[in-house]
């Protein structure tokens, strides 16, 4: 297994969001209503260019884990399965808040046949190698409140509730 950092090169965002991006919200539509995708759009058309501008920062990192993948094939056309993935990016304290630099985690997906394998946890050490060389102190991310698995191995890593994240309709909100 070799975990390669996804270039901003369009034929592999487009492979990227195809067999991972795409059934990693799939999957989390399954469970979580917030996660819900367009019916009436072409979803990789849709999100291609946006992931190629963000790839495009220096603040924006994705890592895909590839079974079989070998150094001399572009990754667009590795004949290596697409396992998971694990994308962040730098939250810099602005200078009014006493905090340090973070390495906010925006997704971490496993594919199925991978999971409990010590997948993830490799690309969280891939993760925080790119942290430290960022400057970041911390990490941060924000998982759903449903997603238990999740949560409990953020929880082994050592990652702590801090806050909670809420959210009202703004008709169903009672005005006061």
């Amino acid at each position: 297994m070799e975990i390669v950092e996804l270039s901003a090169k369009e034929p592999a965002v487009r492979r990227f969001i195809e067999e991972l991006w795409l059934p990693y919200y799939r999957e989390l539509e399954g469970t979580v209503d917030a996660f819900s995708l367009a019916d009436d759009v072409d979803l990789v058309a849709e999100e291609l260019p946006f992931r190629v501008d963000r790839l495009d920062s220096e603040e924006y990192r994705t890592w895909i884990a590839v079974d079989g993948f070998t150094d001399e094939t572009p990754l667009a056309d590795a004949d290596g399965e697409f396992a998971g993935y694990i994308a962040a990016e730098v939250d810099e304290a602005p200078s009014v808040f006493d905090r340090p630099d973070r390495l906010f985690i925006c997704d971490i997906y496993v594919g199925e046949p991978y999971r409990g394998t010590g997948l993830a946890a490799d690309l969280f050490d891939r993760l925080r190698d790119w942290a430290r060389e960022a400057g970041c102190e911390e990490f941060s991310l924000d998982p759903h409140v449903d997603n238990e698995r999740a949560i409990a191995f953020y929880e082994k890593l050592g990652f702590e509730r801090t806050q909670s994240h809420m959210v009202a309709s703004v008709d169903d909100c009672e005005e006061r």
